[in-house]
């Protein structure tokens, strides 16, 4: 069984133990984390950062986290509205005028945070090194139309959610996404997460190993061989772009299922947390192809909320529970790659529930 490294509290001992199955069948390195009440109870890591199993995956190793980034820029939007600076409910051209070009002078924020403002891609071909290029790429968005009635219908903004709400997120606070949640959240919380990474971060990176079908799936932007190169790292790219770990996603996120303060840090209210439930579609998601229920900037069941990452990372609040699970990893798998992540949570779920 392979080893794993760190501290697990004795009644989550099942989540040290998918973890090992997981690094045992498909991983070759990861870490998982559990916090309750704003406190790590599971802060676990093993297996390796290179596909040839030769340097070990450490405590403070990093990697790419695809679409997990969106749980944090979705909280930056949370905090910035429980502050009274940024209104869910107004439009987008308030803060962003060029964006009530094309029609969209009635997309109101929340539209962006629920993936219902009919903007999931660009219109015009855009490769990966465009991505690096915040003030073109957010422009063309501003001149869309959108591609249904904003508000309607939900289809996933897999990349534009980033610019779309990390550029409210500058016009209200004169800082870019990243430079916000560095100062705000990240840094007041300790955690080690980084929306655009500096330089010398970079020899903590696990670089990601490609799913066995490729680089990409076919249609997609971005692969695997972009999110391993230093420009991508250095870019903003707050919907996909995040660097961390299980522990820091785990910290950051523990804000939202303790009513707004963790670990002594209090980044928002209990009723700004709330917001999170405040739903923006149910139905099929005409981009995924499947039943979702949207709600600001996260997936809603129950009182939880989460989102993962394109290839398996998962982040999850239980607000009854007051309880964040949390699964990062450097193997891609487009095929049940989210199994992996899901056998953490009901681990956890094992221990709560007991």
């Amino acid at each position: 069984m392979a080893e794993i490294r760190g501290v697990c509290d004795g009644r989550f001992g099942k989540v040290a133990e998918a973890l090992a199955a997981s690094l045992d069948a498909d991983d070759v390195g990861a870490s998982a984390a559990v916090y309750v009440d704003g406190e790590p109870v599971v802060d676990i890591w093993g297996g390796y950062v290179d596909a040839a199993r030769t340097v070990p995956w450490e405590r403070d190793t990093i990697t790419n986290v695809w679409s997990t980034t969106k749980t944090m820029t979705a909280l930056c939007a949370l905090i910035l509205a429980d502050r009274g600076e940024l209104d869910l409910d107004a439009p987008v051209a308030r803060y962003w005028p060029e964006f009530a070009a094309a029609g969209k002078q009635d997309v109101r924020v929340r539209h962006l945070l629920g993936h219902t403002a009919g903007l999931p891609t660009w219109d015009e071909p855009i490769t990966a090194a465009d991505l690096y290029d915040w003030t073109t790429v957010t422009a063309r968005l501003a001149e869309q139309a959108p591609q249904w009635e904003p508000g309607t219908e939900a289809g996933y903004h897999s990349i534009t959610f980033g610019f779309l709400v990390g550029e409210v997120v500058r016009r209200v606070t004169g800082r870019s996404l990243g430079a916000f949640f560095a100062e705000e959240v990240a840094g007041p919380l300790g955690a080690d997460f980084h929306i655009a990474l500096p330089a010398e971060h970079d020899d903590r990176v696990a670089p990601l190993i490609p799913a066995p079908e490729g680089d990409r799936p076919e249609g997609f932007l971005v692969g695997v061989s972009d999110a391993n190169t230093p420009a991508w790292r250095r870019a903003e790219l707050p919907a996909i772009g995040g660097i961390g770990n299980a522990r820091s996603v785990g910290a950051v996120q523990s804000v939202l299922a303790c009513g707004g303060v963790a670990r002594g840090v209090r980044l928002l209210s209990e009723a700004g947390c709330e917001r999170v439930f405040e739903e923006q579609y149910r139905g099929e998601d005409r981009i995924l192809g499947m039943p979702i229920r949207w709600g600001m900037g996260y997936r809603l069941e129950n009182h939880t909320c989460s989102w993962g990452g394109w290839g398996g990372s998962v982040a999850l609040v239980d607000f009854d529970h007051r309880m964040t699970v949390s699964y990062v990893m450097n193997q891609i798998l487009w095929a049940d790659g989210y199994t992996r992540g899901l056998g953490i949570v009901l681990a956890a779920y094992d221990a709560i529930t007991a």
